[in-house]
């Protein structure tokens, strides 16, 4: 997974799923074991970590209050989101990118 260095140019082209986390985030932490066999799963998507504890401006833009949280991005468009503050599966991050409409 990329980690986001601030440049929204990175994250406005291509599909791209932005992963919201933060150090002390212990749901992040759960996560971070099967992230990568997700990464090789839906290769179509660049996956990208954004840590709010470094871009709190980009989590605010993006109205992501819960963490970890998943946004979708086509060419810089939203076409979907798996935010909340809820401990979250493989199976569950699976689910909403399989869910994706790709245009």
């Amino acid at each position: 997974m990329k980690e986001f260095k601030g440049n929204e140019m990175e994250i406005n082209k291509g599909l791209k799923i932005l992963t919201f986390t933060a150090p002390w985030c212990g749901d992040c932490k759960f996560i971070e074991p099967f992230l990568p066999l997700i990464e090789k799963e839906h290769q179509n998507f660049d996956f990208v970590e954004i840590n709010i504890d470094d871009f709190k401006e980009i989590a605010e833009k993006m109205s992501v209050k819960g963490i970890p949280s998943f946004v979708a991005l086509s060419d810089g468009k939203e076409i979907g989101r798996f935010v909340n503050g809820d401990r979250k599966t493989k199976a569950q991050i699976d689910q909403f990118i399989d869910g994706l409409e790709i245009k």
